[in-house]
């Protein structure tokens, strides 16, 4: 596997870093000075780095400011990417995945469209059911490119969150999203799955996830609407 760049090895330990609240809500990040001593990188990395994680909300740079740590949202915002496991835990759920499954499977027109493939390719196909303190919350299907992804088959079942994992093992780095939302009736299945009623409503979300050499990943999942919330974050005209 490529050797990680030294903006993604910046990225990837001050985002642990304020997870782990080591920069607690509200404080500032140490100077680029300071982080280029730090790392021993140039402040190219630096800057490259901050700005990745000033993209998913994490911190602000202010002029004569610094670079302000941001609160955590209790809810999915659609301006930044998120999992549904990390939108969940930061709600204060303790999330397991029940079961998980996953196949190499010839890819559907729709799914080929998604992911910009040519129909019948091989695609993951990751199928999983998340639960919230025990309670099933969620039936989730993974759609995934093959080539960046060798054995991934071996690690099903050893993570919770698809995309810190993917950003951990395999280096993946999500730049944008597109993400369709719509109100669905659990079917039986869905209602068996789930352990609800048939009929009860069902958030859909149908997302494709692109990495700089374009789309990655399409999901399509179905959400326990009284589990679940969007939040869509609006600013001027």
């Amino acid at each position: 596997m490529a050797r990680m760049p030294a903006y993604r090895t910046v990225y990837y330990d001050l985002k642990s870093a304020i997870k782990n609240e080591v920069y607690p809500v509200g404080s500032l990040l140490p100077t680029e000075s300071e982080l280029e001593k730090q790392y021993a990188v140039s402040r190219v990395t630096v800057r490259r780095a901050v700005s990745l994680l000033a993209a998913e909300g994490y911190v602000k740079a202010t002029q004569g400011k610094g670079t302000q740590v941001l609160p955590f949202a209790t809810t999915q915002k659609l301006g930044g990417i998120s999992s549904i496991t990390e939108t969940l835990k930061s709600r204060g759920f303790t999330i397991t995945t029940q079961d998980a499954y996953v196949e190499l499977v010839p890819a559907t027109a729709q799914v080929a469209m998604e992911l910009q493939i040519k129909e019948g390719e091989p695609v993951y196909c990751l199928q999983r059911v998340q639960c919230a303190n025990g309670v099933p919350c969620a039936l989730m299907t993974n759609y995934l490119k093959v080539n960046l992804l060798p054995e991934f088959e071996k690690y099903v079942g050893s993570f919770t969150g698809l995309y810190s994992f993917l950003e951990e093992q395999y280096h993946i780095v999500f730049v944008d999203a597109v993400e369709r939302l719509s109100a669905i009736s659990a079917s039986f299945t869905d209602a068996q799955i789930l352990r609800i009623k048939v009929g009860h409503p069902l958030l859909c979300s149908k997302r494709t996830c692109n990495t700089t050499s374009g789309p990655f990943e399409y999901s399509v999942n179905k959400l326990v609407a009284d589990k679940y919330e969007y939040s869509v974050y609006l600013k001027g005209r």
